[in-house]
């Protein structure tokens, strides 16, 4: 859903925290799409007797941001306000949360114009206590685990195509049709979406779309490293482990959360992600630490890359900069670059490098496909 820019938006908002020995960092960027329709919510310490406690969530918002928005300034207290979270029943609190949510939005006069059409929203979550880690998943936004550098746990996104999705959708008499519901909708879970929940003799967990999440419970461990929230912006251009190996290797690099999310943004820009791309990195004590070595390392691989680049104009006689990125895509002598990150994550380098050459040469890809 939703057009797409010329060129694309590459501001990105920022964010960063800690508490309860956690550190955490968010880059959010609207990249080709029209509007930015993500949002977010990170928070570490929830204050009174959830102070231990931390929450963090992102929310990828279709046909509008006002869901996603929303439920980013609301999931929370829908989900600690109830009994059962009160009660000590924390899955169970997670799970009343977000059915109540759904069914509070659909009542508020914002969400019931009929000149408009309110949209949807995907919900990925997660608390942290000091002995648990409990993540919530309404639709293709994901969560992954890290330990050792690699994903431990995945949430799986809900697709109209699993046979369980697909099964509640045609028993609420839809179909699932080039892989979305009724041909329209590309996730079978989300918050909103009114539109496709009206089936009266149906209840709230068996409409077409669904608001119920999945929820999983992860005991902590001394080798948790780092849990990553993040909208399919990212996850259609990197696997999980793509994003656990390069996150770990700059971590290596660097404490600077941000700057690391940033990198993980830019990086899935530059591999072709077309949608708005927001991600959480939430650290853990375990997490990798900079090393001089690693440092190091890096100081050469971008000397290294510069070098290249500066060879490659020269040899081949190169002026414009999408041609140079082709031909450096092409080689295979680039030693050391970041697992699951590859040269579109040096990018930055060979634009820099680009622009000591070419001052007055533009540098940007205007078009998706222009390598």
């Amino acid at each position: 859903m939703g057009g797409f820019l010329d060129k694309p938006n590459t501001a990105k908002h920022n964010d960063e925290g800690e508490g309860n020995k956690l550190l955490f960092g968010v880059s959010s960027m609207q990249g080709w799409r029209c509007e930015m329709e993500d949002a977010y919510y990170a928070r570490a310490g929830l204050g009174n007797a959830l102070e231990d406690w931390s929450f963090f969530a992102v929310f990828d918002g279709h046909a509008g941001c006002k869901v996603s928005e929303h439920c980013a300034k609301h999931l929370l207290d829908s989900i600690v306000s109830t009994d059962e979270f009160i009660g000590g029943d924390h899955v169970k609190g997670i799970r009343t949360g977000f059915l109540r949510i759904d069914e509070v939005m659909r009542d508020l006069p914002e969400f019931t114009m009929e000149e408009e059409k309110c949209g949807g929203t995907t919900a990925v979550c997660a608390f942290v206590s000091s002995t648990q880690v409990y993540i919530a998943n309404c639709g293709d936004s994901r969560a992954v685990l890290c330990r050792q550098g690699v994903p431990v746990f995945a949430t799986q996104d809900h697709k109209p195509i699993l046979p369980e999705e697909k099964e509640r959708i045609h028993n609420a008499g839809g179909s699932v049709m080039i892989k979305r519901v009724n041909g329209t909708l590309a996730v079978s879970r989300a918050l909103g979406d009114y539109d496709f929940k009206n089936v009266k003799e149906k209840g709230q967990c068996e409409q077409l779309v669904s608001p119920e999440p999945e929820i999983f419970c992860q005991s902590r461990q001394d080798t948790d490293e780092f849990l990553v929230l993040a909208c399919d912006g990212i996850w259609d251009v990197m696997t999980n482990e793509d994003v656990c190996s390069f996150i770990h290797s700059r971590m290596r690099v660097t404490s600077d959360l941000v700057n690391i999310a940033n990198q993980v943004v830019d990086t899935c820009l530059h591999k072709g992600s077309r949608d708005n791309m927001s991600i959480i990195i939430i650290a853990f004590p375990g997490a990798p630490k900079p090393t001089v070595e690693a440092i190091e390392a890096e100081n050469r691989l971008e000397k290294q890359i510069e070098k290249i680049t500066r060879d490659e104009i020269e040899s081949s006689k190169i002026t414009d900069y999408v041609d140079l990125l082709k031909c450096l895509q092409n080689r295979d002598d680039i030693e050391g670059l970041p697992p699951g990150g590859g040269l579109q994550s040096k990018y930055h380098v060979i634009e820099r490098t680009f622009k000591q050459e070419f001052p007055d040469r533009p540098c940007e890809l205007y078009a998706y496909d222009d390598i």
